[in-house]
């Protein structure tokens, strides 16, 4: 590779570092409902099916916006499609710690949902354009690390904050962090190295350029979501990702709190490791599907992992603590290591509209989250045949265990699609000639 012109790794990190922080802001959102759950169910007096539909407004609202995230992705880029999208999402983060009732908290979580949606698939762009294609997978690695660093400091941080400060004040102080977050974003990101003055990656790299795009981006959207390689991206990560999200961002801390009398921070510890663990799995998985030359067998293995988790959470003994962690953190080490599917999702697809196809992928991860949250706390309500205290429902672990049955049977449906895989053998099969699929 020739060496960097001067202040191109200058624009390269702080682009990327303005939407790493952003995508850490979206993780923290995600993850936070599980940690002040008890307020929320006593703010609003709702029960646990309500508690996860709250919830999963943000997720309703990512997973519809994720193919016009790919798309303004394409053609706009990140700088103002995350720029502008960010401020929506402090507007909303606001409206949501300020809300009154059930039905403003709902459209203030719909507006962070909407708001951060432009996030990722932007910032894997961006990544696309201003990184070294043989190093997308520790990119993409690293991408998802910092991202969980959000999710972290919303367990057990969250709840030790929570001692000082009540959940509301803790949403508003996000929100205008978050709104100082977009306008640096507006005003120092650059899409392009073309954009800051610098050859393409591409050319740096002494490597032919990619083909120019000839057809409108609505060919290109017909052709990622034509493309039979792309939709068993989705499916894994649907059945494998989106299921462990929505419990860590929303039942593993009520369930310990429940089950096992835990304390908030002591139940957020819980979903700490397991937080933790996912950003471990999503580095090394990268690093080593990288360092393997392959994407599939990573997946598969992953993929086994997840479900073995799901399965000792319903029939091994264990309470929160070292046997939790152990179950908890190979959940999250295993779900994380999946989403190297990113890679198989950005290879398969035409390298300039790399975007729709990593937006494809990413609707799954969040269809699943969409819909398993809720479809757990249904779970819990169905056969509910607790007590109640303060007017609010009290369950129990027969109530949980019906949640995690259906995880583990979306699991088992990420297993199987997983091995469908296409092998892309860690390089783009549209514009390279050999094809060893």
């Amino acid at each position: 590779m020739r060496p960097l012109p001067p202040g191109f790794a200058r624009h390269r990190w702080t682009g990327f570092t303005l939407l790493a922080v952003t995508f850490v802001l979206g993780f923290f959102h995600r993850i936070a409902p599980g940690v002040v759950a008890p307020d929320l169910m006593a703010s609003f007096s709702i029960s646990a099916a309500a508690l996860g539909t709250l919830a999963a407004v943000y997720y309703y609202i990512y997973t519809l916006l994720q193919i016009p995230a790919g798309i303004l992705s394409d053609t706009l880029g990140p700088r103002y499609t995350v720029g502008l999208a960010g401020l929506i999402a402090a507007m909303g983060t606001v409206m949501f710690g300020l809300a009154e009732d059930f039905t403003t908290a709902s459209i203030g979580r719909m507006l962070v949902g909407l708001g951060v949606s432009f996030t990722f698939v932007g910032l894997m762009k961006f990544n696309t354009l201003w990184f070294p294609e043989n190093r997308y997978g520790v990119v993409s690695g690293l991408t998802l690390l910092i991202g969980n660093a959000g999710a972290v400091l919303a367990a057990t941080p969250l709840a030790l904050v929570l001692n000082v400060a009540t959940w509301r004040e803790v949403f508003v102080g996000v929100g205008v962090v978050g709104a100082l977050l977009a306008a640096s974003t507006l005003l120092l990101l650059r899409n392009h190295p073309r954009d800051a003055g610098y050859p393409d990656i591409q050319t740096l790299q002494g490597l032919p350029p990619h083909p120019p795009a000839h057809r409108h981006w609505s060919r290109e959207l017909y052709g990622a979501l034509s493309n039979r390689h792309v939709w068993p991206v989705f499916l894994v990560m649907f059945g494998l990702v989106g299921t462990a999200l929505a419990f860590v961002g929303l039942w593993c801390v009520p369930m310990m709190q429940d089950v096992h009398g835990a304390s908030r921070t002591a139940a957020a510890n819980c979903a700490t490791v397991m937080l933790i663990a996912t950003a471990v799995g999503s580095f090394f998985g990268g690093t080593v599907s990288d360092a393997l030359g392959r994407r599939r067998p990573m997946v598969v293995v992953c993929a086994l992992g997840v479900l073995a988790s799901w399965l000792g959470l319903l029939f091994l003994p264990w309470t929160p603590g070292w046997s939790a962690w152990l179950l908890l953190g190979l959940l999250g080490l295993c779900a994380g290591g999946s989403t190297v599917s990113y890679a198989v999702a950005k290879e398969v697809a035409p390298p300039l509209f790399a975007g729709m196809s990593i937006a494809v992928a990413n609707t799954g991860l969040f269809a699943g989250a969409a819909v398993a949250q809720p479809l757990f706390g249904w779970a819990m309500d169905v056969l509910w045949q607790g007590e109640l205290v303060n007017q609010l429902r009290v369950y129990e672990w027969i109530d949980y265990r019906r949640g995690l049955y259906l995880s583990a049977g979306l699991a088992l449906m990420g297993l199987l699609v997983s091995l469908t895989l296409k092998e892309t053998y860690c390089r783009n099969i549209n514009w390279k000639p050999a094809d060893h699929g």
